[in-house]
């Protein structure tokens, strides 16, 4: 769905006065508009939506556990397993295909007949930015900078807010 299009103009008025009629509901708002960016993102490509809802798992939880500990070592670990989950999704959706053009080029100049495979990697909308956001977030953490969120809808929310996420 494109900004431009007369698509999104109705999803976000639908949007919009979901959102006016909740006005004395925070929680409820606060879903309906991670309900309505959910929808929006999965109008791309619904296959991806797990990838964005894992990412946010990981990281809340893993901003969660190091916060909670005190032990220096401990709450590095957990923070280089956050930099090490965001960057690994990254780098294979969008390097996975050049790397495997370049090994396949060094092995036919280094005089090997290799015949890697060809891989035409889909890249997700938006996953450079809710990466960065989530990877940034945890960072945050674990430099005491910010307290880590209560609620797992607004992180929820913050990280797939549909006019931030793809813009």
């Amino acid at each position: 769905m494109l900004f431009d299009s007369s698509l999104f103009i109705w999803f976000f008025l639908i949007v919009y006065v979901g959102f006016w009629l909740l006005h004395r509901r925070a929680g409820a708002r606060t879903l309906w508009l991670l309900v309505a960016s959910y929808l929006f993102y999965a109008s791309w490509n619904w296959k991806f939506l797990g990838l964005i809802v894992f990412s946010t798992v990981v990281d809340f939880v893993l901003g969660r556990a190091i916060h909670a500990s005190e032990d220096p070592g401990t709450r590095k670990r957990w923070l280089w397993c956050s930099v090490a989950m965001n960057l690994g999704l990254l780098g294979y959706f969008k390097y996975t295909g050049f790397f495997m053009e370049i090994s396949q080029d060094v092995a036919n100049a280094l005089g090997m007949q290799a015949q890697l495979p060809t891989l035409s990697i889909l890249l997700p909308v938006g996953i450079s930015f809710y990466t960065f956001q989530t990877m940034s977030y945890t960072i945050d953490i674990y430099r005491r900078e910010i307290e880590p969120v209560e609620s797992f809808w607004r992180f929820a929310l913050f990280v797939s807010f549909f006019p931030q996420l793809v813009a």
